[in-house]
């Protein structure tokens, strides 16, 4: 299965853990959007969005990680634990991807990336959108030990966990989220290819161009 990514990218290194625990191998292509090679004329006739992640499966294309999460887990994850079958797990579970895009990601992106990238200084009301976040997460831990209400972690988990190695790496002190933090540690060490998701989200060689670094 090609894989079009970037490595520090959440949503990619999401996709990467999932592969990893439905026992998918990637041929793993880097975009390096710094050099503009996502609008290589090759890769916008495949996605038109011409966008990361996006993969190739037997001639199938599909860009976005969290649908590429789900047809992961639907089409390859034998357990069936990744995506259960219930309608209401699967509701939840959707809920929780939906969360991480638009709430928890994003609040991410809003406070860090103009820090980080243009030097910023940091926004306040910007970082209360941050921990009206991490309230929430630690609201959907209450009662089970995943995301998403279930014993077994699912696909929301190993969304939210790439973004939450974002946190981590930033600096966020996340402490006062008690449940957040003991989902965080067990997730470190249930969910496949977290080390490599670590290194990754460190490497930011990628946020350059090429004749930069």
């Amino acid at each position: 299965m090609d894989f079009y990514y970037m490595p520090p990218s959440p949503p990619c290194r999401a996709v990467d853990m999932c592969a990893k625990a439905v026992g998918v191998t990637l041929n793993k292509k880097v975009l390096h959007l710094m050099d503009g090679e996502h609008m290589n004329p090759d890769f916008v006739k495949l996605n038109p969005q011409h966008c990361i992640p996006t993969i190739v499966d037997d001639g199938f294309v599909l860009w976005e990680s969290r649908p590429i999460l789900i047809y992961l887990a639907e089409k390859y994850d034998k357990s069936g634990l990744l995506y259960p079958k219930v309608p209401k797990t699967k509701a939840i579970i959707n809920q929780r991807l939906y969360f991480d895009m638009s709430v928890f990601f994003t609040s991410f992106m809003d406070y860090y990336r103009p820090i980080m990238m243009f030097h910023q200084p940091p926004n306040p009301e910007k970082f209360k959108e941050i921990e009206k976040a991490f309230e929430l997460l630690d609201t959907f831990l209450t009662a089970k030990p995943y995301v998403a209400d279930t014993d077994t972690y699912t696909i929301a988990d190993i969304s939210l966990l790439s973004t939450m190695t974002n946190f981590d790496m930033a600096g966020f002190d996340y402490s006062k989220y008690p449940n957040v933090a003991k989902w965080y540690a067990n997730c470190k060490q249930v969910i496949p290819g977290y080390e490599e998701n670590v290194i990754d989200c460190n490497d930011m060689k990628y946020f350059k161009p090429r004749n930069q670094q």
